[in-house]
């Protein structure tokens, strides 16, 4: 009864708007059951709905290239896996994914690859701009990976709108665990840092249920997600893949994943919240699942059809039917079976009323 009535309090205290302590995050955690996760994601629905009403926001996707050279341990591009089919796709071909995406509706595209250096801030910049001139109305997220402020700068200044870097977790010891020696933690937030400071609408996030991952490391990345208070968050379960160190590596779940995104909804409620791939890859009804525990953001995928199997970040990774933008109009029929409704514009941050 004592550890009852302590995670009510706790459960008052959050969807009250209350921060907590880390040890108070992970007790929750640790402590959650299927009464406290549906007391959260009926508060988390409201809370968005009192923010964004029914809105479901939906970004195209479009998968630049599955070259990188980094090498972290949970990746399926990671640039020592020989069994990787790379690709790259030429500005004409992701143009032509654009222009399918704005036929459909979609005001948002997002342009996402590896750390790939053939990808020059001069190639990426004329990009942006061409995109920018061809869909004037439309923003362009990246999400590239680590760079320079000054190539963050560039692209910024081409006229992308946002940029989405993971920061996969805050806690130094654990990022070490899950990345080689040649990238840091400190250079990650440093990213961040700048991201936010050059003017993007910027977003971060993890993998829930990582190797080594306990609920001390996910009450750090709920702390630093309230004192960043980034305008995304985009958080998925841990799936391994067969070609890295962490293949054999048991999977995050969805119902964690869940009750994570009706806490961060809670902690930061404006945040623009994605349903991933993830998700719905692990569950078969887990984008619907995060979309009841107030996440309110949805990316079908853009990319040439020939090419999508190839962007393989973890195993069996979703890319066909509802996943896809040629599924546009199956998706939104399942979402507006929630009682929500697909909105094909930017879908901006909104301010919290």
């Amino acid at each position: 009864m004592k550890n009852r009535s302590r995670v009510e309090e706790l459960a008052d205290r959050l969807t009250a708007g209350k921060a907590l302590t880390r040890e108070e995050y992970a007790y929750l955690i640790d402590h959650r059951t299927p009464e406290l996760t549906h007391q959260l994601a009926k508060a988390a629905v409201a809370v968005r709905e009192r923010i964004y009403g029914r809105s479901v926001f939906i970004r195209g996707l479009i998968e630049i290239s599955n070259y990188c050279k980094n090498d972290c341990f949970y990746c399926g591009i990671r640039c020592s896996n020989d069994h990787c089919d790379r690709y790259r796709l030429t500005p004409e071909e992701v143009l032509r994914c654009a222009k399918e995406g704005y036929e459909l509706g979609f005001r948002t595209f997002v342009l996402q690859g590896g750390e790939d250096t053939f990808l020059t801030d001069d190639k990426l910049c004329a990009l942006i701009r061409d995109l920018k001139k061809q869909f004037g109305d439309c923003a362009v997220t990246l999400s590239l990976g680590e760079r320079s402020r000054k190539s963050y700068q560039r692209l910024f200044d081409a006229g992308a709108d946002r940029y989405l870097l993971r920061h996969e977790t805050a806690d130094p010891a654990h990022y070490r665990k899950l990345h080689p020696e040649t990238m840091s933690p400190e250079n990650r937030m440093r990213c961040l840092r700048d991201l936010k400071e050059i003017g993007f609408q910027t977003g971060c996030g993890i993998m829930v249920g990582s190797p080594y991952q306990t609920s001390s490391e996910l009450a750090e990345d709920l702390a630093f997600i309230r004192s960043f208070r980034p305008d995304m968050c985009g958080i998925g379960p841990f799936i391994p893949h067969r070609d890295t160190p962490f293949g054999n590596e048991t999977p995050g779940t969805a119902e964690l994943t869940c009750f994570l995104l009706s806490m961060i909804r809670l902690i930061h409620p404006a945040v623009l919240l994605p349903s991933t791939t993830a998700l719905a890859t692990i569950d078969p009804g887990g984008r619907e699942k995060g979309l009841l525990s107030g996440a309110n953001v949805v990316m079908p995928n853009l990319s040439p059809k020939e090419i999508r199997g190839k962007y393989e970040l973890y195993d069996h990774k979703l890319h066909e039917g509802e996943e896809s933008a040629q599924g546009f109009r199956a998706l939104s029929e399942k979402i507006r079976s929630l009682g929500l409704e697909p909105a094909v514009d930017r879908g901006d941050i909104r301010k919290e009323e």
